[in-house]
């Protein structure tokens, strides 16, 4: 293994220059106080150095000199963070991918993200690069996303690798790899793509039939997870008080191997306030639904709900389910007639249609609420409403985009749409029409009831609404005396219904474009996300897309103008792959070259020196400071000599 030594932060050598000043000082000429002495013989030395002109003197080696140079080394090394790296990434160019779908987003054994592992992975990865190979960084989500382009500036993918962040999606790893691919077969000399993930992945065969060399770097240990998988609200009736009654169902799964006593609670957005709760026991492996109720007052139609599972585990995000709570059961039927009894009476065979009678010239001054039917008969709106609406018997002109012609008679109808929800489960045989007049639609897709003489019934809805146009006047047939009239009506009402509970917009799950339903003379909508996430959205024919929802959550959007409103709509995770947690094999079959690594082998390849350098400077500086303070070793005096006795002759 190839071990190559690299400083992290070589602004840390600048610390040398210290050395410059602490030899100077040790050279530099002691500053000595004038005194006056009886005699100079003892001095001598120091007065010839007095005498000398140079402000230095000759550099002498001492003990602490060289200890305190030690010191200074060791300190100027490890403040520029040494390193060694036992790995090397072979190739020219390499496409560094990052997984950031919501399993990302996971703690780890350690109290770590997931997504945290990955990005420090590939930032080892990247400074192992060999010189003058180039990288490009790339985040798969739901979709792919170039994070870096080819680039030979470590730094630089470094603080792209840094801004990646995960998301509440599900993810899939296929379009980024393509992508990747892509754009390495462009180029010329040895490619390679690097694949950072948790394994938990939407689509298990994304890793397999890599045509460029691939390795996977495996991060994250396997841990026990429970969440919400499936989430929906519905407006019903409570059985005991006959009033409207919010009911939200809920499928919770445990994917650890250890039972779960967990709380499911339920509140409105912005209020701490609980509306239901129940306490679940989940096997391992179990999945139990779960019913919460409250009856709502009229403040609370149209504001987010929050379905939350507690404690907490090791994955936040499928934790916590949104909806909306729904319109009351009964639907607000516009009815503007010119007097036939035959529609209102069809009409009043649903028992939640609440009718609300207006004009036919302008059945606006009814004031239409959001989500009502709107039935006009014998006249036709000048633009379509932010409402289903369904025509009878048409003036000739223009309408709702359709041109109505004139009259035929005794029309024989010859086929009608029925893959259409409108016309299911009846039939048109045997019914006689009088007169009617033959519509022209926009498109041949539009025609729903075929005569000989033409269109008797079209269709003109918009995204998000649906429009109906009938070109006679019932009262002149027999429609209304047979059971397919009034399951013609029922359908209508049905899909009315749908509409009005989806809102301005229906179920979504994070990651995925939503369409928005608003008045046709809106221009703009802004929309508000968790986070306070802003964008605005161009709007046109009624319908804004939302291309980007990567945060699960309650989403308001709003638009100014004559028809000024806001509205909440949700945004869920509800993934089953993403929030299994546990260890799943990876197919990397037909792919060529690939090898499957575990991401602490990264980091294990790497290896920091500052502490202990920094340790070695420290023994140095403490030893300076022993020597400086220690003892002089005691010398013993030598004994005093004594003058020689003359020797004294013999007597």
């Amino acid at each position: 293994m190839k071990h190559a030594l690299e400083f992290l932060n070589p602004a840390g050598l600048w610390m040398l220059t210290a050395l410059v000043p602490l030899v100077v000082l040790y050279i530099l000429k002691i500053q000595r106080q004038r005194l006056q002495v009886p005699s100079t013989w003892l001095w001598a030395a120091a007065r010839r150095d007095l005498l000398a002109r140079s402000p230095f003197k000759r550099l002498t080696p001492q003990i602490p000199l060289f200890l305190q140079l030690a010191a200074l080394l060791f300190l100027a090394f490890a403040l520029s963070r040494p390193a060694t790296r036992g790995r090397a990434i072979a190739g020219d160019h390499l496409a560094i991918v990052i997984d950031t779908s919501a399993s990302m987003s996971a703690l780890d054994a350690s109290g770590k993200r997931r997504i945290d592992l990955a990005t420090q992975a590939a930032i080892e990865t990247v400074k192992a690069l060999a010189p003058g190979a180039d990288a490009m960084v790339l985040e798969a989500g739901r979709d792919a996303r170039v994070v870096s382009p080819l680039d030979r500036d470590t730094r630089r993918l470094v603080s792209g690798l840094q801004q990646i962040r995960s998301a509440d999606v599900e993810g899939d790893l296929a379009p980024a790899i393509s992508l990747a691919v892509d754009r390495l077969r462009q180029l010329g000399g040895s490619r390679r793509i690097v694949v950072f993930t948790d394994g938990a992945l939407a689509r298990p065969d994304a890793l397999a039939g890599v045509s460029l060399p691939l390795e996977v770097v495996k991060v994250g240990s396997p841990v026990d997870n429970a969440a919400i998988v499936r989430v929906d609200v519905r407006s019903g009736t409570d059985p005991a008080l006959g009033t409207d009654q919010v009911q939200a169902f809920a499928m919770i799964a445990n994917f650890g191997a250890r039972p779960r006593d967990v709380y499911v609670t339920m509140r409105e957005q912005n209020a701490s306030d609980v509306l239901a709760s129940r306490r679940i026991l989940l096997k391992p492996g179990e999945r139990a639904p779960v019913v919460l109720t409250f009856n709502p007052a009229t403040g609370d139609i149209g504001q987010g709900l929050v379905l939350e599972m507690s404690p907490h585990d090791a994955m936040a995000a499928d934790d916590v389910a949104f909806g909306r709570v729904p319109s009351g059961s009964k639907l607000p039927v516009i009815l503007a007639s010119a007097g036939s009894p035959w529609i209102e009476r069809a009409l009043r065979s649903d028992a939640k249609v609440e009718i609300l009678p207006a004009p036919a010239s302008d059945p606006a001054k009814a004031g239409i609420s959001p989500g009502a039917l709107v039935v006009i008969d014998g006249a036709c709106p000048a633009e379509l409403p932010a409402n289903d609406v369904i025509v009878f018997n048409p003036p000739q002109g223009v309408c709702l985009g359709a041109e109505i012609g004139a009259v035929v008679d005794k029309p024989s109808i010859t086929s009608w749409a029925n893959a259409d929800q409108r016309f299911r489960f009846l039939t048109l045989d045997g019914v006689h029409i009088a007169k009617a007049r033959v519509i022209k639609p926009e498109s041949g897709r539009q025609d729903l009831v075929h005569a000989r003489e033409g269109t008797l019934i079209a269709d003109a809805s918009a995204p998000g609404r649906s429009a109906t146009i009938v070109s006679f006047d019932v009262g002149e047939s027999d429609w209304p005396l047979k059971a397919s009239f009034v399951l013609f009506i029922r359908n209508v009402l049905e899909q009315a219904r749908a509409h009005r509970s989806h809102g301005v917009a229906s179920a979504a799950r994070a990651g995925e474009p939503i369409r928005l339903t608003v008045p046709p003379q809106v221009g703009r909508v802004e929309v508000v996300g968790p986070e306070e996430w802003k964008q605005e959205l161009p709007a046109k024919g009624g319908l804004a897309v939302l291309s980007e929802t990567a945060r699960a959550g309650i989403y308001y959007a709003s638009w100014q103008g004559n028809a000024a409103s806001s509205v909440a709509f949700a945004v869920n995770l509800t993934a089953e792959r993403e929030s299994d947690l546990t260890d799943r094999p990876l197919d990397l079959t037909r792919s060529a070259g690939a090898t499957l690594t575990a991401g602490d082998q990264l980091t294990d390849a790497h290896q920091e020196w500052t502490w202990l350098l920094a340790a070695i400077a420290l023994a140095f500086v403490l030893l300076d400071v022993w020597y400086l303070t220690r003892k002089p070793p005691t010398q013993k005096l030598a004994e005093p000599l004594r003058p020689k006795l003359p020797e004294r002759g013999r007597a």
